[in-house]
């Protein structure tokens, strides 16, 4: 749903966690009311285009045990590349078993860049919640002028820091080894592999890893249908503003209104056919989270032209900016193919295509797909039945993606292709039938937790929610995607 959830390291702030939320909460009915009126403001309010970012990199202070290179040659049992999330939640999870683990970095204490917000529920499952540091027990949906949703599921911001320190202090904990340096290239034999590093240095291992993002040179897709790819795009800032129109209580998941376009022809029209969203993380009365995003296009989106829309938006809006604390820019390629299965390269994260090809949501997914392979791991590499090469390279991409999720996965896809076809008026039907839906179905949706079978029963669900309009965009604009879908259904089942 938005680009906050980008998994590798760089590419979803600042009051207490409260504990008191509980997940029984989360299936209340939806409630529907008007939004509230903001007002239009003076034209010569200052955009946040004009001022300078403040953010500057930042490093966790904490002692790592770096490889030693003059010890002789030590072979691991995993090298891992990338200290991103899901990366040490992998090393994390392995070493916890006594798994040899190394990470390879070129600065694995460097804090994230990018600003994560996930469903509190994920994290609940995951025992994180303390990584959060702000919740918001409600969150909103602004369909258009006349049209506010509010959703009782609560929503969370990642803490960063919090999150990096717990997951690389259990690193250190464990005995994770950690080597700062760019992978250059690896060689594979048939029961281990080299790993040859920018600095000249050489790592060995049973299995190698890749957390390292979307841009992974080592992990082989398959042959893409021409275009298959969307592309979500955001530009998002952490701001201090003199006030801002937003409930503290209640976080923004989208603004799809587009009357801060009335004076922008230009942009209004181009909105139209391709539309944006605000997504907004009140913090306090004078500092929040504000992102315009393309939830889904092809081709990518004009990048200076979701920040114009935004600048349009917030001057709407009358929030004049006085100080831009942190800025960031997301992209995130949705669908395309999977990678290569049983490659002698496992992948994790944004390099085993796990965001979700509907929302752009993976951060949760990725850290909780990272404990399965683990467990994988475990099996092969802690056992004293030593299943390595093909055997082992096999089962642990069965376990980031069975069959069945491979499945689920031409649904989500499908989700995305029919996406791109709404416009801003299709796309304000859909979000408005999709979250009268029951919970269970729009929650598991979004958090990618739905069988085949279940995503089949929200299909006729949503048809049955939607307006006589929407149900007119889904017969005549999803035929050849939902034939598509069918077709590779068919496929995989042989």
């Amino acid at each position: 749903m938005r680009a906050l959830n980008m998994i590798q390291s760089p590419c979803p702030h600042l009051t207490t966690f409260s504990s008191s939320i509980s997940p029984f909460l989360l299936h209340k009915p939806i409630k529907s009311t008007p939004p509230r009126r903001t007002r239009i403001t003076r034209s010569s309010l200052k955009s946040f285009l004009d001022l300078t970012p403040e953010n500057k990199p930042e490093s966790l202070n904490v002692d790592l045990d770096w490889h030693d290179f003059t010890g002789g040659s030590a072979e691991y049992d995993a090298v891992i590349i990338g200290c991103g999330p899901s990366g040490l939640r992998l090393a994390e999870r392995a070493s916890m078993h006594g798994l040899r683990v190394c990470c390879v970095d070129p600065s694995p204490l460097l804090l994230w860049p990018n600003n994560y917000g996930v469903w509190v529920d994920e994290f609940e499952a995951m025992n994180l919640t303390d990584t959060l540091d702000k919740v918001w027990p409600l969150t909103t949906v602004i369909i258009d002028d006349h049209k506010t949703k509010h959703l009782d599921r609560p929503y969370g911001r990642v803490n960063r820091k919090a999150l990096k320190t717990k997951l690389i202090e259990a690193c250190a904990s464990n005995g994770v080894k950690f080597h700062a340096a760019k992978v250059w290239k690896l060689d594979h034999e048939e029961f281990k592999s080299t790993v040859l590093c920018s600095d000249g240095k050489e790592l060995k291992a049973s299995l190698v890893v890749d957390a390292s993002g979307f841009a992974s040179s080592f992990i082989e897709y398959g042959e893409a249908r021409k275009g298959s790819h969307g592309y979500q795009l955001a530009h998002g800032i952490v701001a201090e503003v003199e006030h801002h129109p937003f409930d503290l209580d209640k976080m923004l998941l989208m603004d799809w209104r587009d009357s801060h376009l009335g004076n922008e022809p230009y942009l209004r029209a181009r909105n139209e056919t391709t539309p944006t969203f605000l997504y907004a993380m009140p913090l306090d009365s004078n500092l929040i989270f504000l992102e315009e995003t393309s939830l889904v296009s092809r081709p990518v989106m004009d990048y200076g032209e979701v920040k114009r829309r935004m600048a349009a938006r917030l001057r709407h809006l009358g929030v004049k900016v006085k100080r831009v604390i942190e800025d960031e820019k997301c992209l995130i390629p949705m669908g395309g193919p999977l990678p290569r299965l049983a490659q002698s390269v496992v992948g994790i994260g944004g390099a085993a295509g796990l965001v979700h090809p509907s929302t752009g949501y993976m951060v949760a997914r990725a850290l909780a797909t990272a404990e399965v392979l683990a467990d994988a791991m475990v099996v092969c590499l802690g056992s004293t039945r030593m299943i390595r090469g093909k055997p082992m390279h096999g089962r642990m991409w069965s376990s980031v993606w069975s069959g069945s999720r491979v499945s689920e996965r031409e649904f989500y896809c499908f989700g995305m292709e029919t996406l791109l076809q709404l416009g801003l008026n299709g796309t304000r039907r859909f979000f408005d039938a999709f979250f009268d839906l029951d919970p269970y179905y729009w929650h598991g949706f979004l958090s990618s937790r739905l069988s085949l079978e279940e995503l089949g029963l929200l299909s006729l669900s949503l048809f049955g929610h939607a307006s006589n309009s929407s149900r007119m965009d889904i017969v005549t604009k999803c035929p050849l995607p939902l034939a598509r879908m069918v077709a590779n259904l068919a496929l995989q089942a042989i």
